[in-house]
């Protein structure tokens, strides 16, 4: 394994966690719902802090990215980590680096005395699944993902 570096993303990492977004969009084939910028994604994750952002860098050229935050299973009454993101560069695929920001990721959690990681997945994305499933993660069955966009959440707030 090539000298692979996770360490939590900085201000001046911005413009290159905005790139892994994108690039992220496209292998998703939803870049047409991404309306994020530069100056938006900077204000939440660096002067809100809304989220934490890890990068991966192999002999310091940054080739993936993880973006993660708090929740709270209220079943467990434990604090919890939700990962929105794992992306890493087609071409650096298949080399354990995925696998090492979960276990980076895990430590975190370890550390916080986490009750459990959560992530969800595309149905259509067989390799991630596969790659889940050896990292002996297991589908939640019954459950269904609900979304409210920002435009419903201002009607509904107004309702």
């Amino acid at each position: 394994m090539d000298d692979f570096n996770i360490s939590y993303a900085v201000k001046e990492d911005n413009h290159q966690i905005f790139a892994f977004i994108k690039e992220l969009a496209d292998h998703e084939k939803i870049s047409d719902e991404y309306v994020v910028s530069e100056e938006v994604l900077f204000d939440s994750l660096f002067v809100k802090k809304s989220a934490d952002v890890l990068i991966g860098e192999v002999d310091d050229r940054p080739i993936g990215y993880a973006l993660f935050f708090g929740n709270f299973p209220t079943s467990l009454g434990k604090a919890g980590i939700y990962i929105e993101d794992v992306f890493m560069k087609p071409e650096y695929r298949g080399h354990e680096y995925g696998r090492q920001f979960f276990k980076y990721i895990a430590a975190i959690a370890a550390s916080r005395n986490c009750s459990r990681i959560e992530w969800i997945c595309l149905d259509w994305n067989g390799p991630a699944k596969k790659f889940y499933e050896s990292l002996g993660a297991v589908p939640r069955e019954g459950w269904l993902v609900y979304r409210l966009g920002e435009d419903r959440i201002r009607q509904l707030a107004q309702e």
